[in-house]
């Protein structure tokens, strides 16, 4: 194996890099994760993910852990209501649903479970040999001598490596060692919250949620709540405005009052329902200017490093991210791991073209549903597409 009596270091711990750990320790190669969190606990996890049959699902069919899955995936979770700016609802897909039914195919082509971030990312945690992770190391730089690397971390230790793998996310460290094509902003701006006890805090928006999404799109606007596994309620507004809107705004996202002096403004003919996300949000509300790759991004592969996930292809959220990151694992694994090339950089040209060519693809599929679904007529559309799919 191309791989054999090496050392590979995977830098960044979601879901695509732990993918790839269990992936590759499956094969027998020996890797170590370097984490910049502190430990797993330190940081709360983002909003539920929906993984797909043809790429999610799959990679964790090939890890083993479909039945992890199964005791960790959120049943009903999927669910939406479009609902428009004054609070009604215009398309339900909980109308007729029983408990009985919630429950999902996940063999079959169509199957798109629920899962939240945190228990996702402990179910692949604990698949993984004890000690993979190094937690506290937040990448600084590297140096290669001899076709070895040498990383260092923020907290003053280092670590060496035959290959590294940046599964680092939007802002990726690895990627300038790999491409200097950087990512250009994608026109929308997301600006992300969380309210912890929606059943007490926020009880009108709970029970319009009942316990799946809603979808608002108006005045050029997207706003997207999604319920959480640990009772929470996580929500995102999605505007077009100029990139250095947020640094020239003079709002202080971290103060309630001056968020909710720009709510009220910005959503002045919306009805009183949606306040309740501001006044009972935790703080600090997280700003997520959005960024997409050049759609015909290209470099030369490597011999002992490459990217995947966020940090080889960025794009606007589409329900893709996580999925392509973990079909971008499988198909990694296969390469390094398998009996058809000479060479590693070999291997990596044979992974990270594919790879390539799908996340463009999406990438543009990405960038058209971020245009329509701030258009004019974008709530008109997304009914109809909703029925045109039952």
């Amino acid at each position: 194996m191309l791989l054999d009596n090496k050392q590979v270091a995977i830098v960044g711990g979601g879901p695509g890099g732990l993918t790839l750990a269990r992936l590759l320790q499956l094969k027998g190669v020996n890797v170590k994760v370097y984490e910049r969190d502190f430990n797993k606990d330190v940081r709360v996890q983002g909003a539920t993910l929906d993984l797909h049959f043809e790429s999610g699902l799959k990679a964790l069919k090939a890890a083993g852990l479909i039945d992890a899955f199964k005791e960790n995936y959120r049943p009903g979770a999927d669910k939406g209501r479009v609902v428009d700016k004054h609070g009604n609802i215009l398309y339900d897909e909980h109308t007729g649903v029983s408990d009985a039914s919630l429950t999902e195919d996940i063999n079959s082509e169509w199957a798109r479970p629920e899962i939240d971030r945190g228990p996702l990312r402990n179910m692949l945690l604990n698949s993984l040999e004890p000690d993979t992770v190094v937690w506290d190391s937040q990448f600084v730089s590297m140096t290669q001598t001899d076709g070895q690397w040498t990383l260092a971390f923020k907290n003053g230790t280092a670590a060496t490596a035959n290959m590294v793998i940046g599964t680092d996310g939007a802002n990726s460290k690895i990627r300038p060692f790999v491409t200097p094509i950087i990512p250009a902003y994608a026109g929308t701006t997301i600006l992300q919250g969380n309210i912890p006890d929606p059943e007490i805090a926020a009880p009108k928006l709970h029970q319009l949620l009942k316990g799946g999404k809603i979808y608002v799109h108006a005045d050029g606007k997207f706003l997207h709540l999604s319920s959480k596994g640990d009772g929470s309620l996580d929500f995102y507004i999605s505007c077009i405005i100029d990139e250095n809107w947020l640094k020239n705004s003079g709002i202080d996202f971290s103060d309630k009052t001056q968020v909710m002096a720009w709510f009220r403004e910005e959503f002045a003919d919306w009805d009183n329902i949606w306040l309740e996300l501001v006044e009972n949000m935790s703080l600090p509300l997280l700003l997520r200017p959005q960024y997409c790759m050049p759609l015909n991004q290209s470099w030369d592969a490597q011999p002992n490093i490459t990217l995947l996930g966020d940090a080889a292809h960025i794009m606007p959220p589409s329900g893709e991210g996580v999925n392509l990151a973990m079909l971008d694992a499988l198909e990694l694994t296969g390469c390094l791991t398998g009996n058809n090339f000479a060479d590693i950089q070999t291997a990596i040209a044979a992974y990270e073209e594919p790879m390539q060519q799908r996340a463009a693809a999406e990438a543009q599929v990405s960038l058209e549903m971020v245009e329509w679904m701030h258009a004019e007529g974008a709530q008109d559309k997304m009914v109809r597409m909703l029925n045109q799919g039952e």
